[in-house]
């Protein structure tokens, strides 16, 4: 599919990085870009217990200007992260103006519980969200954003890792295959990379052949696709020797001189901030590689 609407999610205190990469790739491919700037509260203000503030007296005094003091402390972060959210608003609009026209911005204020909903009702209108490194090495905010953007959208993300040669034209393409669904979406959803690409190469890793799941030639079913859509397909199965998967296919893409992997995100919901995790780590331990996911 073409990309005409990016997405990218920052947080408040993050540089101004991101959205410059995102910018980068709208320029790229003329799309429009959206971009969300998050500043989740350090706390949750609840509402005031009944007869709030007309104690008995004495006993529950001291209470009383305990929680007084504590919600003045939850109303003063508030306000500092608007105003936070504020200043950073002006400084990407100032930036925007000057790099990419086309373009919107937004702020969200909303406690940990509400930051998925708030991403993913962006991300359902967007065809392709953004993961830059600020928001990648951001272990409070990021798996929230992958949570709301990636598993409640079914829409792809892309990890631009630190270091990173970040570009929606790729030249050289590995795609992980092992015959699943969400492997099949993410071909699905990058097929315009994988079309115009000089050389995509499908990877399996440990192929069975079977009479059902992965054919007589594993990789040989998602090729013929490939090349019916005007993509130079070749097929390499590879042995893992024990290792795990994201492991082979890193190394691989070092050896071939990949410029990005497509490979299909897994989890279940009790899984995903592990899978995140793994990303990263993965992702940060590894040479910089673009990873283009889609669940």
């Amino acid at each position: 599919m073409a990309f005409k609407s990016l997405l990218s999610v920052m947080g408040a205190d993050h540089s101004d990085r991101d959205v410059r990469t995102a910018a980068g790739l709208c320029a790229e491919v003329g799309a429009y870009l959206s971009v969300l700037i998050m500043s989740p509260p350090r706390l949750v203000m609840s509402p005031p217990p009944p007869c709030d503030g007309i104690p008995e007296w004495p006993e529950q005094h001291a209470k009383a200007i305990a929680r007084l003091e504590k919600r003045y402390r939850q109303i003063e972060t508030f306000s500092q992260d608007m105003a936070s959210l504020e200043k950073t608003s002006r400084e990407i609009h100032k930036l925007l103006r000057a790099t990419w026209r086309c373009y919107d911005v937004d702020i969200a204020n909303c406690d940990r519980a509400s930051v998925g909903e708030a991403v993913r009702q962006r991300a359902l209108c967007a065809d392709l969200t953004i993961v830059g490194p600020a928001l990648l090495n951001d272990i409070s905010l990021g798996p929230l954003v992958i949570d709301g953007s990636l598993f409640d959208t079914g829409r792809p993300v892309l990890v631009v890792p630190n270091g990173a040669e970040a570009t929606l034209s790729p030249r050289r393409v590995l795609v992980g295959w092992d015959s699943r669904a969400e492997a099949s979406r993410a071909v699905r959803e990058a097929l315009e990379l994988l079309s115009g690409a000089e050389e995509v190469r499908v990877a399996v890793v440990d192929p069975e052949p079977t009479c059902t799941e992965s054919g007589a030639e594993p990789g040989a079913d998602i090729a013929a696709y490939l090349t019916r859509h005007g993509a130079r397909v070749s097929v390499d199965r590879l042995a893992s020797a024990g290792k795990p998967v994201a492991t082979v296919l890193a190394q691989y893409a070092i050896d071939t001189s990949a410029d990005m992997i497509v490979m299909g995100a897994y989890g279940s919901r009790r899984l995903r901030e592990r899978l995140f995790g793994g990303v990263t780590r993965w992702i940060v331990r590894k040479p910089p590689l673009p990873l283009f996911l889609a669940r």
